[in-house]
């Protein structure tokens, strides 16, 4: 579909702002990566073929007797015992020395009547977010070629944690980003294009409402009804849409009484059609101006809470619980450089691509 001139000028504008053209390249290349995590880091192989069939564990439930192995439960294929049982196609010999059938698989010198070897073929990081690393030592362990950022204090790796959790903060500003503006938007621009006592009586509430302290309201919620990650993206969603509700209102305040919306009210043109197809686009330039605060906001205001133990379920990956782990354990640097890096990156990035798409906006606005 093709764009419009208008936006076509705006692309444009937005190509010519480099730093925000390449921020939103390397933004979304660390995102669409972390889209498929399971496929990066995992502890279950991406695929697995065992006496000729073709197994995807990142995607179903495959009990260790699918192998050949003696438990219903889910198999787990980082054991010597599983890996043996899937190379060798299942021979029993791999319950007394897994590692030597292995071996001699492996050397090619392993030989017996209907023998079909298997292989595995596993993600660039054998390891999940919740898997715990078996590596001898004292927790959290430095970083080496097993772990390239180490582990934290539960021997879990901290490349593998910061790529679901990098995935799960974006996410989650997504959801309340998106929705928290549409509330605010429509919002200010009911009381910014009616104003009078609706206008008095919904900035009354807005006050109230502001003045009220979330922290406080989302630690009871949890404490009622339990974290879960959707509970949290709903109360962050009421606490957040007022963010822009005082721009948008100013911007309709202004635009009002202007003579294209006087034209457009004398020619029998809809409230909603003037409000949202001509004032609208008109102020999204102190819109988007205010939308970095927002995100920045969001994913701030995820970590805090993280931080503080009333976020995200304490299974889920979670940056902030990893600036938590790098309090804590002062004598593992590489969690607080990680974890400074990656909201340091992260953040100037989102940063960099809203200041861009500010400046499209702006028909003042030119790059050379």
């Amino acid at each position: 579909m093709a764009l419009s001139p208008l936006n076509q000028r705006r692309w444009s504008n937005f190509r010519r702002n480099r730093r925000a053209f390449w921020s939103l390249i390397i933004f979304a290349v660390l995102f669409g990566l972390s889209l498929f995590a399971e496929f990066i880091a995992n502890d279950k192989p991406i695929l697995v073929k065992y006496r000729g069939e073709y197994f995807t564990p990142v995607f179903n439930f495959y009990a260790e007797t699918e192998f050949g192995g003696d438990f219903q439960t889910e198999a787990i294929y980082r054991d010597p015992e599983v890996q043996c049982l899937i190379d060798s196609g299942g021979l029993e010999d791999c319950f007394d020395d897994p590692e030597g059938i292995i071996e001699q698989i492996d050397a090619g010198t392993f030989q017996a009547e209907g023998f079909e070897p298997g292989w595995s073929l596993w993600p660039l990081i054998p390891y999940s977010f919740n898997t715990s690393v078996d590596r001898p030592g004292a927790a959290p362990l430095p970083p080496n070629g097993q772990n390239l950022l180490g582990t934290d204090d539960t021997k879990r790796d901290v490349l593998a944690r910061v790529i679901y959790g990098f995935r799960l903060s974006i996410l989650f500003t997504l959801l309340v980003t998106g929705a928290a503006s549409l509330i605010g938007i429509f919002a200010g621009a009911i009381q910014g294009f009616f104003g009078g006592w609706l206008d008095l009586i919904f900035q009354r509430i807005i006050e109230i409402w502001s003045a009220t302290p979330s922290l406080y309201v989302i630690i009871i919620m949890f404490a009622v009804l339990g974290r879960s990650f959707w509970l949290l993206v709903a109360l962050m969603i009421l606490f957040s849409w007022t963010g822009l509700v005082g721009v948008v209102r100013a911007e309709f305040l202004r635009a009002r009484n202007l003579e294209y919306v006087r034209a457009a009210r004398a020619l029998g043109v809809g409230n909603m059609t003037i409000m949202f197809r001509h004032m609208l686009p008109n102020a999204m330039v102190a819109t988007l101006t205010f939308m970095p605060f927002i995100v920045t906001g969001t994913i701030g205001g995820l970590a805090s809470l993280d931080y503080l133990g009333f976020g995200l379920p304490s299974s889920a990956p979670s940056l902030g619980e990893l600036t938590l782990q790098a309090k804590q354990n002062l004598q593992a640097p590489w969690l607080a450089f990680t974890a400074f890096f990656t909201f340091a990156i992260m953040l100037s990035l989102l940063v960099f691509i809203f200041e861009g798409v500010r400046d499209a906006f702006d028909p003042r606005k030119t790059f050379s």
